[in-house]
């Protein structure tokens, strides 16, 4: 095996213990795992191999895929923008995107939309899956679209469609593309390495992902989770060129451990990083809240979503409920607990079929509570 590198701050040893043992039971085939406690960074640790092959070790280099985690990124970008509308999360998406309103949604709202509402968590009628890596046709697709159920009603996970809805609505508010805020405003100033759509020029540095082999558990089947994970036009394929150079904030954001607990560092500390606001007290305040708590009628779960970012109703991020956090495809996951200022993030290439929770996930962040 690859040699783990990376520092652990005196009292985070058991964290390492952990990531070690992940790695000696056959579970990782790359990863790395990172924690900032107080501005200070505790943990950041990589191991394993970046390729299938295990000819390129994991190092500070790499970054991958962190699917829905993205998510959690994207709704800072968003609340970064929001402030420049008067009723802010409340507007109606058909105020600043009159096409929206089609199909019976003129009266959904922003936090709607961006807390699973809003009944379009898929296509029900096949489309071109290349239609995905078009992100202003999709959009304008899902902007045509009745809504699977009446929005506000309840809530069904948007797997993939959420990240073209939160673009389009960044795109139309701000004049700038989610990417670019994201780029310009908070990663290039603060040093981060987290992109969302990918430059050609750093392609070579993305880890390989291998697969899981089983399917999801996805629960009891209905029209809801089909339309969302089960057709054959659900998504585009994954991980080409064109995938990771498109903006997708639902899933394609790019980058390491530590640049995300960076990120989410952010929920951590009330909209600051590095003691600069970001997001204003306000939208931060709206951007955390809940919107709903229950029944997924996509996700097999109770779920509670802020506006964007999970809340920690399940318990999977540590013990505080207040958590903002999210989990992506395959075991990624990324946290921010506003009590103690602390945030943390898991990538790795060796895909698992959990939604959230991940085992080697949960085992670390047990771990890095443990050592508080």
């Amino acid at each position: 095996m690859s040699e783990i590198r990376g520092t652990v701050a005196p009292g985070f040893e058991p964290v390492r213990e952990v990531f070690e043992e992940n790695f000696a039971a056959g579970e990782e085939l790359g990863a790395g795992f990172a924690a900032i406690l107080d501005g200070e960074i505790v943990v950041d640790l990589m191991g394993g191999y970046a390729d299938r092959k295990k000819d390129a070790p994991w190092d500070e280099n790499t970054i991958v895929p962190v699917y829905s985690t993205t998510k959690g990124i994207a709704a800072l970008v968003i609340a970064s923008a929001i402030g420049a509308l008067e009723d802010g999360y409340e507007t109606r998406v058909s105020a600043i995107w009159p096409e929206f309103s089609a199909g019976g949604k003129g009266d959904v709202t922003i936090a709607e939309m961006l807390s699973h509402q809003a009944g379009l968590c898929g296509f029900k009628d096949p489309i071109d899956p290349a239609l995905w890596l078009d992100p202003p046709a999709l959009a304008a697709a899902l902007a045509e679209l009745e809504p699977l159920w009446e929005p506000g009603t309840a809530h069904g996970y948007h797997p993939l469609s959420w990240g073209y809805l939160a673009g389009e609505i960044v795109q139309r508010i701000s004049g700038r593309s989610l990417g670019t805020i994201l780029r310009e405003d908070f990663c290039t100033p603060n040093g981060i390495d987290f992109q969302i759509g990918l430059p050609t020029e750093d392609h070579e540095r993305v880890a390989e992902i291998m697969r899981p082999r089983e399917m999801p558990q996805l629960g009891d089947i209905n029209e809801f989770k089909k339309v969302a994970f089960l057709t054959k036009w659900a998504s585009p394929d994954r991980g080409g060129a064109i995938w990771r150079e498109i903006e997708i904030p639902s899933a394609n954001g790019h980058g390491s451990a530590k640049s995300v607990a960076q990120l989410y560092g952010i929920y951590a500390n009330q909209g600051t990083l590095g003691g600069k606001t970001l997001i204003p007290e306000e939208s931060f305040s709206a951007l955390t809240r809940r919107r709903v708590m229950g029944e997924d009628l996509v996700l097999p779960f109770v779920t509670e979503f802020a506006s964007g970012v999970m809340r920690n109703n399940l318990g999977i991020y540590g013990p505080n409920p207040e958590t903002l956090a999210h989990s992506g495809w395959g075991g990624s996951l990324a946290l921010g607990d506003p009590d103690r200022h602390l945030s943390a993030a898991y990538v790795m290439n060796r895909q698992s079929s959990f939604l959230q929770g991940d085992p080697r996930a949960r085992r670390l962040v047990d771990a890095l509570y443990g050592c508080l």
